[in-house]
């Protein structure tokens, strides 16, 4: 057997008892050791597998007699060499779980604290939407009982001010221009009675008349006190009197005496 096939051997074969240690201790850790671990063994892996190329290499070159059976050996190696790969594999989907896994959970949490505080945020909001709605229908309030105090007092004043006028109206009456045409008439009676031939015998006669058509007219403004005075003389109010009403009674008084 040549020397240099049993050197590869004997760096495959403690090669590979150190891998199969490394995976049986990986399989227990977690994180970044495990990590660690299985990257040292997927690098003596590739180292093994350039011994087992080594070691094909040097047996085909030897006589057939002795080539035979090195050949057989490197077989089991490949083989020992394929179980450990597969191992390793197996260590390292099972990293990929676990990291998956944690991943799964850290993501899991976040999304929960997300979501708690997009809900909170959101309750928030809607806090804050009823506190304005609250403050709008409490000045809607606010501005219509302004509103109804403002109209009630502006009933009131209407009120007050129909109750001035009506009482105006019951106390102050506007003078007729009718006593005035009617001493513009008893002037214009004095000035014929002046042009007629009995002017000296009717001349105090007719100043006594326009003076008491003045008189007459003077003590119209008066109106209340002298519709107190005259009363039961029929006009078109019944029998209550008015400026208009002296007036004529004046006139007719006056056109009697003369």
């Amino acid at each position: 057997m040549s020397q240099v096939f049993e050197g590869y051997e004997r760096q495959y074969c403690e090669l590979s008892a150190n891998l199969s240690r490394k995976c049986t201790s990986t399989s227990v850790l977690i994180g970044e050791q495990k990590k660690q671990n299985l990257s040292e063994v997927k690098t003596g892996l590739d180292d093994a597998d350039a011994l087992i190329r080594k070691m094909d290499l040097e047996a085909r070159s030897l006589p057939p007699n002795i080539k035979s059976s090195l050949l057989a050996k490197i077989r089991e190696y490949k083989t020992d060499l394929i179980n450990l790969k597969s191992e390793v594999k197996r260590i390292s989907s099972s990293n990929v779980s676990q990291t998956a896994r944690d991943e799964l959970l850290e993501s899991g949490m976040a999304d929960a604290k997300t979501v708690s505080t997009n809900q909170r945020g959101r309750l928030l909001m809607s806090t804050e939407r009823l506190n304005q709605s609250s403050d709008r229908i409490k000045d809607s309030r606010r501005t219509m009982l302004e509103t109804e105090e403002l109209g009630v007092s502006i009933l009131q004043d209407l009120h007050q001010q129909r109750q001035a006028l009506l009482h105006a109206h019951g106390t102050v009456s506007t003078p007729s221009p009718i006593p005035l045409l009617l001493f513009t008439l008893c002037l214009s009676s004095a000035r014929h009675d002046i042009r007629n031939k009995n002017v000296r015998n009717n001349l105090a006669f007719c100043m006594l008349k326009s003076t008491i058509y003045f008189l007459l007219i003077v003590s119209i403004v008066p109106i209340r006190k002298l519709e107190t005075r005259i009363v039961g003389f029929p006009f078109q109010n019944g029998w209550k009197t008015s400026s208009t009403n002296v007036g004529l009674v004046g006139y007719v008084m006056c056109s009697c005496m003369g």
